[in-house]
Parts: C-alpha cells; sequence; structure tokens
C-alpha cells in the first residue's frame, strides 16, 4: 500500500514539473552553509507586471497577465515557454522602475523569467502596456530553500531564517530580497519548491 502511494507520489511530481520548461536562470554555487548557500547567477530576462493587491493575492493577479502575454499576446503572437521560477521581491519601488515582485503595501511587481534563448531585441513586445520587458545584470546571492503553501507568514518566517544565517556568517546584504516559485498551483504543497534569495556583497 505505501509503496503504491509513493509511486503515486513520484509520479505526480513529475507530470507536475513536466508541466513547466526545464529552462531557468543559469547560477553556479559558490559555498554552502549548513541552511543556505551562495550563488553566482548570470545575467537573464524577465517579463514583468505591476499590481495593486495585498501580498497573497498579488502573485496570482500579476500571473494571468503574465501567462497572456507569453500564451500570445503580444505583438507578433508568439506563445513563450513557460520557464521557472515565478520571481517577486518585498521591496518598494517606483512605478516606472520594477524589479520582479515587488512589494509595498498594495503595489507590487511579479515577474516571469524568458527562456535564455531570447535577447531583448527578439522577445516579442507586449501587447498590453502593463506587461514591461526588463534584462537583469548578473547578481551574487544567498539562497534559502523551503517547500510548503505560499503564505505571507511562510514567507516571512524564513525570510528571517535567512536573515539570521547571513548575520551568523557576516553577510552584507545589498539588495531586497526575492521570493522565487518553481512549481505550478496543482503540485502539492509538500512537493513544492520555493527560494528565498538576498543580493549580498561577494567576497
Amino acid at each position: 500500500m505505501w509503496r503504491l502511494f509513493l509511486l503515486a507520489l513520484g509520479a505526480l511530481s513529475l507530470m507536475s514539473r513536466a508541466a513547466l520548461a526545464i529552462d531557468a536562470p543559469a547560477y553556479r554555487v559558490t559555498q554552502t552553509y549548513s541552511d543556505f548557500e551562495l550563488r553566482d547567477y548570470a545575467p537573464y530576462l524577465v517579463a514583468e507586471t505591476v499590481v495593486g493587491s495585498d501580498f497573497e493575492a498579488a502573485g496570482s493577479a500579476g500571473f494571468r497577465l503574465l501567462f497572456d502575454y507569453i500564451s500570445g499576446h503580444n505583438t507578433t503572437q508568439t506563445s513563450i515557454a513557460m520557464t521557472a521560477p515565478v520571481m517577486q521581491s518585498g521591496q518598494k519601488i517606483a512605478m516606472t522602475a520594477p524589479v520582479m515582485q515587488s512589494g509595498a503595501p498594495g503595489s507590487f511587481v511579479i515577474a516571469f523569467v524568458m527562456p535564455a534563448n531570447f535577447t531583448l531585441k527578439t522577445l516579442p513586445i507586449p501587447a498590453n502596456s502593463k506587461v514591461r520587458l526588463r534584462q537583469i545584470g548578473a547578481q551574487h546571492f544567498a539562497v534559502w530553500r523551503y517547500s510548503g503553501v505560499w503564505s505571507q507568514s511562510r514567507y516571512q518566517t524564513h525570510l528571517a531564517k535567512l536573515e539570521a544565517g547571513l548575520q551568523r556568517e557576516h553577510l552584507t546584504a545589498s539588495g531586497p530580497p526575492v521570493w522565487a516559485r518553481y512549481d505550478p498551483p496543482f503540485m502539492p504543497w509538500f512537493l513544492r519548491r520555493n527560494e528565498i534569495l538576498i543580493p549580498v556583497v561577494a567576497h
């Protein structure tokens, strides 16, 4: 009985992950600590949008706009592969200069990572003016990984743990945290891959 249950879970995990493209920002792990790791990320492109909502509703609202864009709601009606992760951050930003998903109360920016085979010149222009394209430069991140539901309370709990780890290891943050979600909504909560990334000063 347990063997069948585990096989079913494994099949569900494989099918769920197959729903996402394997494309994701390239990175290199430079150091591993007991509870988090340091990564060097290569530059990558994002499509992003600003939404007015609370923390937990912002992801769904932004997701719909960005999914429309990659589904062909663009000037060339081109479909773009879904990648992982969907990213967001908790920094208050001006509406004219968004990053990932950003969070001031009532204002957030949600971002999809674009497939690596595109450039800013070759990405189709969004038909909806609320969607913008941007290149993210190379960055050095401290990364904390966890599973579970997508809630603000769990995000805040794990963010506090990562910040404590940075303090313990005498690492200095150089920007706001980024919340990365790798799995589709139908992935069971206990199988989800979630990460919190904080840019840090490279040593």
